[in-house]
């Protein structure tokens, strides 16, 4: 299983319904939130007290005159945000997130609708219009490839476009050979995001830091706008509206960027190589560095790990992972000295053979001899 996002084409009447519904859903999970909270410490499961504030909303919120608005709106939006209000409840008594907190419209709008019967999946032909269950057809940027089924559907925006997201129950066929089949070793850097041992390297992408210039300089020209404080009571100018409007389109530009350069290189290394060795990067360590935070968090190295071992099912390719305190940067690849190496030093010149070579170069060859954990099966 896995899931495809697909941008929508929507007119300013549908832009307004998205909107709607995402508004309902916020709504929904707040009064689910708000009402759990006074009733959190009586007697019960939470699962119980979830559906009965599911009752409750149904039976006699919605029946309210103030409420009537909601009755204008799709019934499976409410459904499915009770349902999600519970699964992040379970989440956090096992221990695997934080207690749940209140939606803000500027968090960002999202949410999900699914078909009413879960026996049956709608049929999504390829044509460039989906059929989103209760709320219509909708115009796409780009057709579906490929018919398929689907039974549960999420709309999200991103800055001033709103995307659907679905997931169908197949699988990809993994190759049944590689054209390289011999294990490499992938050193990340960043002077040089990737390093390979056979001497490929994958450069970061110069357009990425060009947009970040664009954002700093959007952010410093809007410095003095008066923003808003709903505290105070201060309302946002209509220039601060139309900053608003211009920085969310910026940040998705770089996510963007950033997003497709992790997945071309994770896609072209995974069909090429069967064997690759990456090293277990303490990136969380690295980035306490201040002078390097930035540019550690830019390169996405544990996004780029993560895209390699959920493709390695996809293109029948093995991950190993070799251990975080393995000196691969240290040790000679010819000989196998070991000797310092500052972080300034580029080249690594043996003391012992006096080879001289690309410190990641020798640090992508060591790894690539190194065995490690396999993190994927096939």
């Amino acid at each position: 299983m896995y899931a495809i996002k697909l941008e929508l084409k929507l007119n300013n009447r549908e832009r307004t319904l998205m909107a709607r519904h995402s508004g309902y859903a916020r709504f929904c999970y707040n009064y689910a939130l708000a009402l759990y909270q006074g009733v959190k410490y009586l007697q019960g499961s939470s699962g119980k007290k979830v559906a009965a504030i599911e009752r409750v909303f149904t039976n006699h919120v919605k029946k309210l005159p103030e409420y009537q608005w909601t009755n204008t709106l799709s019934s499976r939006v409410d459904k499915t945000t009770f349902r999600n209000f519970g699964q992040a409840l379970s989440r956090h008594f096992q221990g695997l997130g934080n207690f749940p907190k209140f939606k803000r419209k500027k968090d960002g709008d999202s949410f999900t609708v699914d078909a009413a019967d879960w026996n049956h999946a709608i049929l999504l032909k390829p044509h460039k219009s989906i059929k989103i269950p209760t709320l219509g057809t909708f115009r796409l940027k780009e057709s579906i490839s490929f018919p398929c089924m689907a039974q549960t559907f999420t709309i999200s925006r991103t800055a001033d476009k709103w995307y659907v997201s679905f997931a169908i129950k197949s699988q990809k066929i993994p190759p049944l050979s590689h054209p390289i089949v011999a294990r490499v070793g992938i050193d990340l850097g960043v002077s040089t995001f990737a390093t390979l041992s056979d001497g490929n390297c994958y450069e970061s992408p110069r357009p990425l830091k060009t947009a970040k210039t664009k954002l700093s300089k959007e952010q410093w020209r809007n410095r003095h706008k008066q923003l808003g404080n709903s505290r105070l009571g201060v309302k946002a100018s209509n220039n601060a509206h139309k900053h608003y409007r211009i920085i969310p389109k910026i940040h998705a530009k770089i996510s963007n960027q950033r997003r497709d350069f992790l997945q071309k290189t994770t896609t072209e290394t995974s069909r090429e190589y069967a064997q690759i060795c990456i090293e277990d990067l303490n990136v969380s360590g690295m980035i306490a560095n201040h002078k390097l935070a930035a540019a550690i968090s830019d390169c996405g190295f544990y996004e780029f790990r993560r895209e390699l071992e959920y493709k390695s099912v996809m293109y029948g390719t093995t991950i190993e992972l070799v251990d975080r305190w393995y000196p691969s940067s240290k040790t000679c690849s010819s000989c196998g000295h070991i000797q310092s190496m500052p972080l300034k030093e580029r080249v690594f010149e043996c003391q012992n053979c006096g080879i001289a070579i690309n410190r990641d170069l020798n640090g992508a060859i060591n790894l690539a001899r190194q065995s490690g954990i396999k993190l994927s099966r096939i």
